[in-house]
Formats: structure tokens, C-alpha cells, sequence
């Protein structure tokens, strides 16, 4: 599984980078106004910041609602570096604007996808990634995780390359039930990543070593 954290602040993703199994970041409008990002230079170069970071896959979302929108600031990320993969929500322009894009051998994330139905379009049209929002579906009493096994499954009928990127993800269960579950990439908070590392008898085990180590040395 890859693990892209989800996130526009440069000092959570600086530190995910630094554990050493950060594979990307995935980033939204909504992210970028929470880290006082305004404007689209800066926005762009806030991105081209972020690309410096990490090795690869920095998802740059489009605010274009219409094709012609969206064909174009698709075009204008994916100049920002050839890290950055355009992030694209799953309307029907955005149908389009990821087939054309994807003939132009750009990478693309469909995002805000919530069935099936939409992912087997994504995977249709050319998408790198289909980004299924797994905690607003929980939040609606349905399971997001049993929309990445239904996806998962679609795929592997039909050998779509098409890359499972669970995302809206809230805690760190979610991240071992879409481990399990099969998906290709998890996007997370920084928070939800380091829960990883976290049980108790790690943290009883460890201190048990170290007061016997004490011990043998006094």
C-alpha cells in the first residue's frame, strides 16, 4: 500500500517524509484556505513547495467546474513539475477533462467519488487514480470500505490500471481495514499514520527492557 498524506501544511508533510514511507500528498482547495493559501501564484507555488518534499504523486486539485476550465488549469498544474498529478472532481466535464488529459500522457486523480459507477467511469476514461471519500460515506451510516472492495472488485474484472486511493480517511482503523480491504493507496492525516506506531504493549515492553538494561548496569 502506498501512503500519500493528506494535507497543503509543509512541516506535517516535511515530517511524514522524514518516517520514510511517505509515497505522496493529496491536497484540495479546502486544505489550501486552512494554511491561509490565497491566489492562484501563490497557490501554484505553494505546490511547486510541496514537490519539493516529496519523491512523486502531489495531487493539485482543479477549481474549473466546466471542460474548457478544467483542460486548461489541468494543463497549467501538470507545468508546476512533473510531480503533480491532476486532481479532478467526477462530473461529467470532469469525465471528459480526464480523458484528455490522459491522452496527453498527464496523470489524474478522479476525487469526490462515492459508488461504483463513477469509479468504473474514472477507471474508463484514463484515470491514474479513482479517489473514493470513505469517511463521508461512514458519516451517511453507509461503508466506505465496502465501496473500496465493490471498486477493487470492478477492477480486477476487467484489469483497469486504475489505482484505488481511499481517501477522506479519519482515523487509524480506517487506514488497516482499506489495507485489508485491498487499496492500492491510502491518503491520511498525519495524525492517522502515526497512530500506526501506537499500542500499549509496545510502549510496556520497551519500558520493561530499559529498566532490566538499568538494572544490569548499576
Amino acid at each position: 500500500m502506498k501512503f500519500f498524506i493528506d494535507t497543503a501544511n509543509l512541516q506535517e508533510i516535511e515530517e511524514a517524509q522524514a518516517l520514510g514511507i511517505l509515497d505522496g500528498v493529496t491536497t484540495n482547495p479546502s486544505l489550501m484556505a486552512r494554511e491561509g493559501i490565497k491566489g492562484k501564484e501563490n497557490i501554484y507555488k505553494h505546490y511547486k513547495a510541496i514537490c519539493q518534499i516529496v519523491d512523486d504523486n502531489v495531487s493539485a486539485e482543479v477549481v474549473a467546474t466546466d471542460y474548457e476550465g478544467m483542460i486548461n488549469e489541468g494543463l497549467e498544474l501538470a507545468e508546476i513539475d512533473q510531480k503533480i498529478v491532476v486532481k479532478v472532481p467526477l462530473i461529467e466535464a470532469g469525465i471528459k477533462a480526464i480523458r484528455y488529459l490522459s491522452d496527453k500522457n498527464i496523470r489524474t486523480n478522479a476525487t469526490l467519488v462515492f459508488s461504483p459507477g463513477q469509479a468504473l467511469l474514472a477507471a474508463k476514461a484514463g484515470a491514474t487514480y479513482v479517489s473514493p471519500f470513505i469517511g463521508r460515506l461512514d458519516d451517511i451510516s453507509e461503508s466506505g470500505v465496502e465501496l473500496i472492495r465493490q471498486i477493487l472488485a470492478i477492477y480486477s474484472n476487467y484489469d483497469f490500471d486504475t489505482q484505488v486511493l481511499a481517501a477522506s480517511i479519519r482515523h487509524t482503523r480506517h487506514i488497516i481495514d482499506c489495507a485489508l480491504a485491498g487499496a492500492d493507496v491510502a491518503t491520511c492525516p498525519l495524525s492517522a499514520i502515526k497512530g500506526l506506531l501506537k499500542h500499549p504493549l509496545t510502549d510496556i515492553g520497551l519500558e520493561k527492557f530499559l529498566a532490566d538494561y538499568r538494572k544490569s548496569q548499576a
